[in-house]
This record gives C-alpha cells, sequence and structure tokens, in this order.
C-alpha cells in the first residue's frame, strides 16, 4: 500500500487538468457519506460538559471557531468523536480552510485522529484543489496505522475526477479492488461521472456492466450520466438503446434524460417529444423547452422558435436570459440585427435583463456587420448596467477592427483589456494574428506569436496555421517550413487544415518536388486524405505543365475511394485547354455526370476559351450556344475571345439573352482590381477600355466589392440608364460562378446584367 500511496502522490505533483462541468450530474459527494459516518456516532458521543450535546449544527461558522477554542484549551481534552462533530458541522458551511487550520492544531495539542478526522481533512484538501496534500494525509494515515476506508478512497477517488485526473483516478479504484476494498454505490458513480464527463463511452458503458454485475442496481442518475455522455459524442443509436434498456428495468426516465436526448438530436426539433413526455407523467422544464429553441434556431427555423416560445408560456414555464440569448443569437446570424434589438427590449418588459452573453452577442453581430461604432455603443451599455466586459466582448472588437483593416485600433483594443485585467485568450491572440497577416503584416504578427509564447497562452494549431498561411502568402516559404518545425517540437499534432497549407504554399511557390514528397509522407503517416489535398497537387501539377502527371493523380481517386468534385473537374479541365488539349477537357466534362457532377459556367468558360486559343472556332461557337442555353454567362475573357462573333452589339447580347437588348444598359465591371495589387490580371485596364469603347462605349468601371472602390459609381450609372429608358432589368449573368476557378487570373473581369443594381455592391 506504501508502494501505491507514493505513486500516486507523484503522479499528483506531475500531472495537470481543467473541470469539466456536466449540467445535470446529482451525485452525492463524498462529505454526505462521512457525515453519515458522523451521524452514527451521535447517540453515543457526550459533550466537553459530561452531557449529551447537540452542537454539530451551527448558524454560522465563528460560533463554531468558538466552541473548538473552548475544546482545544479544555484538560483533559475532549474526545476525537466530539471535534470530528465539530470539524464536520463547519465542513457543512463549505468552509474548508478553517477545518484544515483546525486540525492542525489538534494535532499540535495531542488529539490523536480517527479515520474520521482524517476522512474530513482528505475531503477538504480535495474540495480546496490540493489532491496531492490529500494524498499525504493517506500516507499519514498508514504512517500512523490509522487503517483507511472505503469513503476514504472514495474521497480521493471523486478529487481527482474533479480536477480531470480520470486515468488517475481509475487506476486508484482498481487498487483499492485489489487491496480487498469494496466500493459503495458511491463509488462506482463517482468514477462513471468522471468517465462522462471526460467522453470515454466505452468505457462509462463498460463501468455501468460492471456496478450491475457487482449487484448494484443502475438508477436513473447512473444511465443518464451515460445517456449523455453517448448524446455529446454524437452515439445517439447506443443512447437510444440505454434508455430502452433503462424503461424495461422499470426505471421511470425524468426530465434530464429527456433534455439529453433531444439535446442530441432524438426526435429532433419535434414539439411531439415534449407530448410524449407529458404523456408519461414527465413535466418538461426551461431547459427542455432551450433545448428546442436552440435546435430550431440552428437550422433557421426562427419562427418556429418563437412559436416554441410561446408554448412555454401556455404551459405556464417563463423564458428565461438563456431562452431570450438563444433567439437573439439566431436573429443576428440571420443578420437580423434589428429584430435582435427588438428581442432585448421584449426581455427587458418581461422582466428579465440582458447579461453578458446578451451583450456579447450583439457587439459581435455589429462588428461581423463592420458597424464597429455600434458595437462599441453596446460596450458602453453594458457598462452602465454594470456589467464589465469579458474576454469574449473584447475579442470581439479586435476583430471587427480586423475585418476593417484598422490594425491600429484592434491593438489598441487588445492593449486595453490587459490593461483592465482582463487576460487575451488563445482566440484573442488567434485573431489579432490573422489580421496582421491578412493586412500583410507579417512582421507584427510573428512579434505578437513571439510574445503569445513567452507571456499568453500557448500557441494552438489555428495559430500556427493562422501564421503559417500568412507566410506562404508573401513567399516566405522558408519560414514557414521553419514554424511547422517549431510546432512539431512543441508537441502539437498537424490537423488536416495544417497540411493543405503546407501543400498549397509549397505548390504557389514553385517548390512542387517538395509537396509531392510531403504528400506522400502524409499518406505513409495514415492521416486521412479528403479531395481537397488531391486538388492542391493536381492543380500544382497542371500549372507547372505536367499534364500527365496531373491526370494520373487524378485516376487513383477512384482508387481511395474519393469522388472529384466540380472543382477537381475544372482544374483538370483548365489543365488540358493551357496545354492544347480542350478535346481532352471536352470530354472529361462530358464524364462529368458519371461523378454526380454537371459542368458549372467555370467549366464552359474555360473550354471556350480553349478552343478559341486554338483555333477552333466553331466547336467555341457551338459550346458557347450551349452555355447560354443552360443558363450560364460568358465572363469578359470569353467575350473578348470570341473577337469576330461579338464584333456587333446586338451579338454581344445574345450571350447574355437579355430582353431589349437594344436599350438594356450595357455596363463592364473589372472587378477584384484589390488582388494581388492588380499584377496577376490578364485583360490590361487598356485593353478592357479598347474594347468597350469598340462596343458602342460600352460604361466601365474597375472596381473592387471588398474596398468599396467604384462600386457606387457604377450603381448610378446602372440606374440613371435602366430609369431614364424604364426597362425590366432582366436577371444577372452569374459573375460569382467564377469563385474557386482553376484559373484565377480568368475571373479579374466580368461583363455583368444586373437584374436589381442595388445589390451590385455584394457581387465579389
Amino acid at each position: 500500500m506504501a508502494k501505491l500511496i507514493s505513486s500516486l502522490i507523484l503522479h499528483s505533483f506531475a500531472s495537470r487538468g481543467r473541470i469539466f462541468y456536466n449540467f445535470h450530474s446529482t451525485l452525492s459527494s463524498s462529505i454526505k457519506t462521512i457525515a453519515t459516518h458522523i451521524e452514527a456516532l451521535r447517540k453515543t458521543s457526550v459533550s466537553v460538559e459530561g452531557t449529551p450535546k447537540k452542537h454539530d449544527r451551527f448558524d454560522n461558522v465563528d460560533d463554531a471557531l468558538a466552541l473548538f477554542n473552548k475544546m482545544i484549551q479544555k484538560y483533559p481534552k475532549p474526545s476525537i468523536v466530539e471535534f470530528t462533530k465539530l470539524l464536520a458541522s463547519i465542513v457543512r458551511m463549505k468552509r474548508y480552510s478553517p477545518v484544515v487550520s483546525m486540525c492542525s492544531q489538534m494535532g499540535l495539542s495531542g488529539v490523536s485522529n480517527n479515520v474520521y478526522s482524517l476522512n474530513i481533512l482528505v475531503n477538504c484538501f480535495c474540495q480546496l484543489g490540493r489532491i496531492d496534500f490529500g494524498l499525504s494525509v493517506l500516507g499519514k494515515m498508514l504512517k500512523l496505522d490509522v487503517e483507511p476506508d472505503v469513503v476514504t478512497f472514495s474521497t480521493l477517488i471523486n478529487g481527482l475526477c474533479k480536477q480531470s485526473k480520470i486515468s488517475l483516478a481509475v487506476s486508484l479504484f482498481d487498487e483499492m479492488v485489489e487491496k480487498g476494498y469494496q466500493p459503495h454505490l458511491i463509488t462506482y458513480s463517482i468514477i462513471l461521472n468522471g468517465l462522462s464527463k471526460m467522453g470515454d463511452t466505452d468505457r462509462a458503458v463498460r463501468f455501468l456492466r460492471l456496478m450491475e454485475e457487482k449487484g448494484f442496481k443502475s438508477d436513473v442518475v447512473a444511465y443518464g450520466t451515460v445517456i449523455d455522455c453517448l448524446c455529446k459524442n454524437g452515439l445517439l443509436k447506443q443512447a437510444l438503446h440505454l434508455f430502452s434498456e433503462l424503461k424495461v428495468k422499470g426505471n421511470r426516465p425524468d426530465t434530464v434524460i429527456y433534455n439529453c436526448l433531444i439535446h442530441g438530436g432524438y426526435d429532433f426539433g419535434s414539439i411531439d417529444t415534449v407530448r410524449t413526455m407529458r404523456k408519461q407523467g414527465i413535466e418538461p422544464d426551461a431547459i427542455t423547452y432551450n433545448i428546442l429553441i436552440d435546435a430550431y434556431c440552428k437550422e433557421g427555423m426562427v419562427c418556429e422558435a418563437i412559436d416554441t416560445v410561446q408554448t412555454m408560456r401556455k404551459q405556464c414555464i417563463e423564458p428565461n436570459v438563456v431562452t431570450y440569448n438563444i433567439l437573439i443569437d439566431a436573429c443576428c446570424k440571420e443578420s437580423m440585427v434589428c429584430e435582435a434589438i427588438d428581442t432585448v427590449q421584449t426581455m427587458r418588459k418581461q422582466g428579465i435583463e440582458p447579461d453578458v452573453v446578451t451583450y456579447n452577442i450583439l457587439v459581435d453581430a455589429y462588428c461581423k456587420e463592420g458597424m464597429v461604432s455600434k458595437a462599441e455603443d453596446i460596450v458602453g451599455m453594458m457598462r452602465k448596467q454594470g456589467i464589465g466586459p469579458d474576454v469574449v466582448t473584447y475579442t470581439a472588437l479586435i476583430d471587427g477592427h480586423c475585418l476593417q483593416n484598422k490594425m491600429e485600433k484592434a491593438r489598441g483594443v487588445f492593449l486595453l483589456m490587459t490593461k483592465e485585467g482582463c487576460a487575451p485568450n488563445i482566440r484573442s491572440y488567434n485573431v489579432l494574428i490573422n489580421g496582421y497577416c491578412k493586412a500583410k503584416r507579417l512582421d507584427e504578427a510573428i512579434e505578437l506569436f513571439n510574445e503569445m509564447s513567452r507571456t499568453g497562452p500557448s500557441p494552438d494549431n489555428v495559430t500556427y496555421n493562422t501564421l503559417m498561411q500568412g507566410m506562404f502568402q508573401l513567399g516566405r516559404v522558408t519560414a514557414a517550413c521553419k514554424l511547422l518545425g517549431k510546432m512539431l517540437a512543441s508537441g502539437l499534432v498537424p490537423s488536416q487544415v495544417t497540411c493543405t497549407i503546407l501543400l498549397d504554399g509549397l505548390c504557389k511557390s514553385g517548390k512542387l518536388q517538395v509537396a509531392l514528397k510531403i504528400f506522400q509522407a502524409i499518406r505513409n503517416s495514415g492521416l486521412e486524405l479528403n479531395i481537397v489535398f488531391y486538388n492542391i497537387l493536381i492543380d500544382g501539377l497542371c500549372k507547372a505543365g505536367h499534364i500527365e502527371e496531373a491526370k494520373e493523380l487524378f485516376r487513383k481517386l477512384s482508387v481511395e475511394g474519393l469522388k472529384p468534385t466540380i472543382y477537381t473537374y475544372n482544374i483538370m479541365i483548365n489543365g488540358f485547354c493551357k496545354e492544347g488539349l480542350p478535346d481532352e477537357a471536352y470530354q472529361l466534362c462530358r464524364s462529368m455526370r458519371e461523378d454526380d457532377c454537371l459542368p458549372d459556367s467555370i467549366s464552359y468558360n474555360v473550354m471556350i476559351q480553349g478552343y478559341f486559343r486554338n483555333s477552333s472556332t466553331s466547336k467555341a461557337t457551338q459550346l458557347l450556344a450551349e452555355m447560354v442555353e443552360k443558363g450560364f454567362s460568358a465572363d469578359l475573357c470569353t467575350a473578348t475571345l470570341s473577337g469576330t462573333q461579338l464584333d456587333r452589339k446586338d451579338e454581344a447580347s445574345n450571350v447574355a439573352s437579355p430582353s431589349d437588348p437594344e436599350n438594356f444598359p450595357f455596363v463592364v465591371l473589372g472587378n477584384k482590381v484589390d488582388v494581388d495589387g492588380g499584377n496577376s490580371r490578364v485583360v490590361s485596364e487598356k485593353k478592357a477600355r479598347a474594347w468597350c469603347g469598340s462596343k458602342g462605349n460600352i460604361p466601365y468601371f474597375e472596381t473592387s466589392a471588398k474596398e468599396g472602390v467604384n462600386v457606387e459609381e457604377a450603381n448610378q450609372c446602372v440606374a440613371k440608364d435602366a430609369l431614364k429608358e424604364e426597362i425590366y432589368l432582366p436577371d444577372t449573368i452569374d459573375p460569382a460562378a467564377n469563385r474557386g476557378r482553376a484559373d484565377a487570373n480568368v475571373d479579374m473581369y466580368h461583363v455583368i446584367f444586373p437584374k436589381w443594381f442595388s445589390n451590385l455592391k455584394c457581387w465579389e
């Protein structure tokens, strides 16, 4: 036993953990068990005056401490039983530190401890988060020849579980059984709860079975603990099996178990579940309805969520701040910020004041909508209500400024939160680092990363991924690879995102052979490779002119059990066309149906351009007609390359098929001029303007929706012409269809025929 104790004490100093909370846990604590032992001594105990006296209940700790001081000064000293009763009464007040001090005084005064008093001391150390001292008391018990009992071990096991040291708790449980101690139901329940909090579903189920094998009847709490664990880990089928088993054994499921199942997806989003509960005599509570409301909101079914709130009220269950926060969050995610504000007013009228979560939802929503000043107004409102901003509030503001590329203001908020005693968390650092990287201020991002490594939270995968991607985008390949080495040295395991950033960065930096070697190493490591990995490599091979190798990798997709996406096909189509093989591109396009894919606007435009560049005008014209028939539009590169086919404006109109081509307000936008400073553009501004001039001086604007360049001017131009002619504005030729195309340069320009010119600012 001494060997066991020394081993556990060593582990208790070495291990680190964090506490997880389970909202429905109703397990009895070891204090109650200790109190049971003390209660058994009540009848046989005597007071310091020698007559029976009940002093195990006090109104405050000061009375208990006053009595203790009298007892410790008595001669002869009262029995350990009297001291133990007093200690237990203070523990019931949840005042653990005074008990530790009193036990120390008892030892110095020569009061001999027994197993009950030492168990109380072990419990106090565990409640104070000092499981290491609790294990030391166990060692002291052995030294004093005081035999520990089941309560001793159960208390220590509970302490270990509270610190998420579940493996140590299970080891102590196993050794306890091995030494001949018989665990009671509370001990099993503590371990079961710990395993469930850790998400170890297999061991939790096995432990439930072990309880039953040892003759303990698993109750609703035990089953509910495991069912909740299964639901949270997406194992709904197994949870429903245990739910059925619980009912077969004569147990009546309670509201908590139904809440777990509803939250896990059972009878998702259906008020019928609530009716089922009522038929069985089980009344749903506010948590039940909040789970249903949250489920509706996550599916964008806000009206159904509001109806559920009305149902709550009809059942005399008043919505609480959580209910309203769910609704407010749903409105904000649907960009219905005004409706969210109205909901805040409604909850106030109901006598429910917003909490920090409510305000944080609004701050985040305004920041994401680009209205940081309004978000700051909300923070001011918080302070007036006596609610201080927390790390979530500050991080949302930092993100808002970063999205507006106002990095000085973002840094200012970061410094302010530190000054006000709110320590930035990992997300705060990651958001600011990402902002610096997006603003191409990489040195400041690296400086913040180094600061974080010295004094902040440890960088996580997101931190390394963000910084690595920023380095690759600015061509700092060596620095990115060194950062990856640092990440591996820190003990972090690269995720799929890490690997795709690495491969994409290497391919775009011309390090194709290195990328291929790393790709093979990743495959050999056993990491599951999805279609994104293959898309990156196929694209890299095509752009490097290795079309045969790209074809071979494309063919391997079916062997790997992967289906090519439309993006994969477009990469290959573009690769064939660049190599002067438009017929192969055409054949591949026709085979897309086999993989449940259909050609899109990008597929057609790239093939048409490929045929025009290879002087196959008739085939290009045929595809052009087919594209228009399918409802897709020509981009400016396709229109430019069509040359003689688009000599007249009316023939250009046929590509877009407007209802009134003679009076239609054509506008050409050279969009995304902010990308790469215009260095990667294929069509120059001079050439674009010349083309527009040759087509009857079509208005031309160099625009950026992201930066807001010339967007309003283009709006006004279209509006003026449209209103002047009083014409109907037909459907837009989809300019967004070029997103993610294999050749991003071709996406520099679009011929735009707007349906609602007011939406033109949203097109990117």
